[in-house]
């Protein structure tokens, strides 16, 4: 978690400083570049880095900050997109108590959770032009309180159609910094250091639909309400709420702007009257914020990467919710006969696998980047961050076939531990390469590119979760799963092309425009 701040070196006037186009090209090593192409320009400390984007003279530039208040803006952010999956997850373990006390199927109470989940891909799109128009801060802020009040009505309320809608809005609102996060990690971190921050950043939200139900079979194994796991829930997103108001700030900084304006109190930062107060020149119209969505879609390797990201990753969300209900089934239904702590035991597999994912990938991204800058004369391009999915790829297919056929013929559920945990662990790796890649393709659309991986990922997990258990019943595990392990490896042609024609297609496409 060490900070790359840039150094004593006086910068000088130069073009090779990022702006608003994307990162094609960068030069980042000093020590493989000509003098001239680096000369007067500010390195990190290491002395060699070239530090992308470069930073100004003012104390008030988010690059500038001090790395205690980089990685706590970066903990916020992560635990705030961590809430999102993390009360989505955690009415899992709550349907078969819910539907004792509604007199209701466990199957027809899971349409709370589903609704929940395609509001979570809804409410990430929603947000994007609002970090643009009114910034970040605010929209952390406000969303987090909403969601928090929302969480605290799916406690309180007795009636399922209360709750039914309560659980679309807690989606809505708490998945904004499953997107919006991004922003803040391109607006505080270097280039170099962005695959770090990432890492960091999803560990923390991709082990949340595993620390839900978790927590909640715990709590229910314990106490047998299903309203504590929702009181726990609403307690994560009340601390979220005091680190937001003790630390957050706004980290959007225009650079387009030769006289910054008078930045105010911190707390009118958050809260967003600072921003209203100078809007005008700072940020964006509404119809620019909306109008760049679209212009950042139709990039030519945004849906690309996006069908490569669903096909590999929306296979978790079925394991997630099978697997929850089949352990807790009677053996003589044909499930495994776990308690609710036995399930809750269970989940400690992703977890893990995303932890180990992320120590992996933490490493490894750096040593392919830098790898290349090396052999390349200080450059880089964003296609090599793709190389990191091909690893990824490789314990996901076992993985999936090792669940199926342990589902099917109903083997030890050790086999479903070690083949859920090497898949999410390909899960894991696989993410943060390709969330980086589509921030350094297009470095002024975080926002964009991270809401529409988000998409992605939720709404074919979404649809996953309404078919995953009827097509396991009728084909057999073995077949459903061997056809997901298929789809994986198809989505491997998908990633080919990417990685071979990407340059070509941004170049071509070129960066969003401001």
């Amino acid at each position: 978690m060490s900070d790359s701040g840039a150094s004593t070196t006086e910068a000088k006037p130069n073009t090779l400083a990022v702006s608003h186009a994307a990162p094609v090209d960068l030069i980042l090593d000093v020590e493989t570049a000509g003098k001239n192409e680096v000369a007067g320009l500010k390195l990190a400390k290491d002395g060699h880095t070239v530090l992308q984007p470069q930073p100004s003279d003012d104390p008030n530039d988010p690059l500038n900050w001090s790395p205690f208040k980089k990685h706590m803006i970066l903990f916020i952010v992560a635990l705030s997109a961590f809430c999102g999956d993390f009360g989505s997850g955690a009415g899992i373990p709550c349907i078969l108590l819910q539907g004792k006390e509604w007199n209701m199927s466990p199957d027809k109470v899971n349409y709370a959770g589903n609704l929940n989940v395609i509001f979570l891909g809804i409410g990430g799109i929603w947000w994007i032009p609002f970090v643009y128009v009114w910034g970040r801060a605010p929209v952390l802020f406000w969303t987090t309180l909403a969601g928090a009040f929302f969480t605290l009505g799916c406690a309180l309320t007795t009636s399922f159609t209360t709750f039914y809608g309560l659980r679309a809005l807690m989606g809505f609102t708490l998945t904004a910094c499953q997107t919006i996060g991004l922003s803040f990690i391109k607006d505080m971190f270097f280039f170099h250091e962005h695959a770090r921050k990432i890492g960091l950043w999803a560990a923390l939200f991709l082990s949340a639909p595993y620390c839900g139900p978790l927590f909640g079979n715990f709590i229910i194994a314990g106490t047998g309400n299903w309203r504590n796991v929702f009181w726990l829930v609403f307690a994560v997103c009340c601390l979220d709420l005091v680190l937001i108001v003790l630390f957050a700030d706004e980290t959007w900084y225009n650079r387009t702007l030769t006289v910054q304006p008078e930045r105010g109190s911190r707390i009118s930062r958050v809260l967003g009257t600072w921003q209203i107060r100078n809007h005008h020149g700072n940020f964006l119209t509404v119809s620019r914020a909306i109008g760049r969505l679209t212009e950042t879609l139709f990039k030519p390797v945004v849906i690309p990467t996006m069908v490569y990201y669903a096909m590999s990753f929306m296979w978790s969300v079925g394991i997630n919710i099978t697997t929850s209900i089949l352990f807790e089934t009677p053996r003589e239904a044909g499930g495994y006969g776990f308690g609710s702590k036995a399930v809750g035991y269970m989940y400690f597999t992703p977890i893990v696998a995303v932890i180990i994912g992320e120590t992996f990938g933490h490493f490894f991204n750096d040593y392919i980047a830098n790898r290349y800058i090396r052999l390349h004369h200080g450059r880089f391009e964003p296609e090599v961050r793709l190389w990191t999915c091909y690893i990824a790829i490789a314990p996901m297919i076992p993985g999936l076939i090792m669940v199926g056929q342990a589902l099917h013929h109903h083997l030890h559920w050790g086999v479903i531990v070690v083949g859920w945990g090497i898949y999410v662990f390909g899960v894991m790796t696989a993410s943060v390469a390709v969330t980086t890649y589509l921030l350094d393709s297009y470095h002024s659309a975080s926002a964009e590119v991270a809401s529409f991986l988000n998409f992605a990922r939720v709404v074919a997990g979404f649809a996953v979760g309404y078919f995953q258990m009827p097509w396991g019943v009728k084909v057999g595990y073995d077949k459903s799963f061997g056809t997901q392990a298929g789809i994986v490896g198809a989505a491997l042609v998908v990633l080919l092309l990417i990685q071979n024609y990407g340059k070509v297609l941004r170049e071509k496409g070129g960066p969003v425009k401001f």
